[in-house]
């Protein structure tokens, strides 16, 4: 993988406890607004769970269904969990609640590069927890994480293209 150990390509990580819902929905957003910023080929982008339970499986399909009503038809993900050199691969892991920076800050080796933030610590200063949707039956709820995703994730390139002039 040519990722931020590379120098080539700025990497980062987006984390969930299943990797199923909010994560996914992290990456997808993330790749698009590169995509439609023409800057995909700068970075290295991937999502991953705290837990093992959906391990190899595909996204919830609320998830899915979200994305593509959103207008993201191409993204595709297999489920995976965080493992040890992640934290050496991505300059930034983000978690989406005060659990899962609790769960990472657990399992990060010493001395490993990675910067832990909070994803909704960017674009929104009211409300920086992305609730999870899983356990809701509202398809709403996963339209309004989507919604946030998108100003966090657009507030963070814009804060990251601040750096580099």
């Amino acid at each position: 993988m040519e990722g931020a150990g590379s120098g080539s390509k700025k990497a980062v990580l987006f984390i969930c406890l299943g990797n199923i819902c909010r994560s996914p929905i992290a990456e997808a957003v993330f790749l698009d607004l590169l995509k439609k910023k023409g800057q995909l080929d700068e970075w290295h982008v991937d999502s991953a769970a705290i837990g093992d339970w959906h391990v190899g499986g595909p996204p919830d399909k609320r998830t899915m269904k979200t994305l593509k009503k959103k207008g993201i038809n191409d993204y595709h993900h297999i489920v995976r969990q965080i493992n040890v050199e992640d934290f050496y691969k991505f300059d930034v892991i983000f978690g989406m609640d005060e659990q899962n920076m609790s769960d990472l800050e657990d399992i990060q080796p010493k001395g490993s590069k990675s910067v832990l933030e909070m994803l909704g610590t960017y674009g929104s200063k009211c409300k920086t927890t992305i609730d999870d949707p899983y356990y809701g039956s509202r398809i709403e709820d996963f339209e309004d994480v989507f919604d946030q995703v998108v100003r966090c994730c657009e507030a963070y390139l814009k804060k990251n293209e601040e750096k580099k002039s």
